[in-house]
């Protein structure tokens, strides 16, 4: 049985217990945008919930961690689509809730796993470093897992639609993206949101070995289309790598997947808690976003 946790913040401890002991205890995520990006100026878009249903859950992963997530759905007994939300390197704070609300209000149920939560909660971190720790401790195998349990749960869910589920996520959660439709038969579309897709040209081999799979090396085994939005000004993700990555989709006969590149917009564009937001590009990839889901989760 998943327990339902009201959203009154958290402590420390409270990742470690029992999903009774947790529930009675109060909420699993930080209130709040990531410390260590929120821009000053920033005037983050607020979605509300009317009409929605929102939880905090816990389910179990296949290394008996109870894992975290945040759901959005619209209220009544559904059938609604799915899709998973996968975050950026500061965990399931107020952003990404907001993306999972901004999908219900489209009709999707949606789901943000906390990947990183065995560790620390990255979210009301300042240390850029102690954060690198933290999302360096989620393995390719572990978030594999993750996902595994996720769909698992929403397959057992009465709101939860039968069939392909969708997935969308954000920097280290694009790359997630890539590597979710190259593993699981249940994903229907994947929407990847500037996440790396190859090592750097200076990495060492142990950073090449660390990454793996990268996303160039998987085109052949997608078993969903995947939509990558990626901006030109980006400067952790070279353009050349973006090349690598359409080469690799044309020599796999993915014609079903492309990749759309803002020319102006840098790393981050979506996020509209930072400094990097570009409303417009955001709002296109928003609008592409949708139409890819409705297209391949709806028919």
């Amino acid at each position: 049985m998943t327990t339902l946790i009201r959203p009154e913040g958290q402590t420390a401890e409270d990742l470690k217990l029992s999903r009774r002991a947790v529930g009675a205890l109060g909420g699993l995520f930080f209130s709040g945008y990531a410390v260590a990006a929120l821009a000053k100026e920033a005037k983050p878009i607020v979605t509300d919930a009317v009409g929605l249903e929102t939880a905090e859950v816990a389910y179990p992963a296949p290394d008996g961690f109870q894992l975290p997530a945040y759901v959005a759905r619209p209220a009544g007994d559904g059938p609604f689509p799915v899709v998973i939300v996968v975050s950026e390197i500061f965990g399931v704070h107020d952003y990404i809730k907001d993306v999972c609300r901004r999908l219900a209000k489209q009709g999707y149920a949606a789901v943000a796993p906390a990947f990183f939560v065995r560790v620390e909660d990255p979210a009301p971190l300042s240390d850029m470093g102690r954060i690198m720790q933290i999302v360096g401790a989620a393995s390719y195998e572990q978030v594999m897992g993750d996902l595994s349990a996720t769909l698992e749960w929403t397959s057992q869910q009465l709101w939860a639609r039968d069939g392909k589920v969708g997935i969308t996520g954000f920097c280290w959660g694009g790359k997630v993206v890539w590597q979710a439709a190259a593993r699981f038969a249940a994903i229907g579309a994947g929407v990847a949101w500037y996440g790396r897709l190859a090592p750097a040209a200076d990495a060492t081999p142990a950073q090449v070995s660390s990454g793996q799979p990268w996303p160039v090396d998987l085109a052949d085994d997608l078993k969903a289309p995947v939509l990558g939005l990626y901006g030109g000004r980006d400067q952790g993700i070279p353009l050349a790598s973006v090349e690598r990555m359409r080469e690799a989709l044309a020599r796999a006969g993915r014609t079903d997947s492309r990749i759309d590149v803002y020319p102006d917009a840098p790393h981050g564009f979506h996020a509209d808690y930072r400094a990097s937001y570009v409303e417009a590009d955001a709002n296109d990839g928003w609008s592409k976003l949708l139409q890819v889901f409705d297209e391949s989760l709806r028919g």
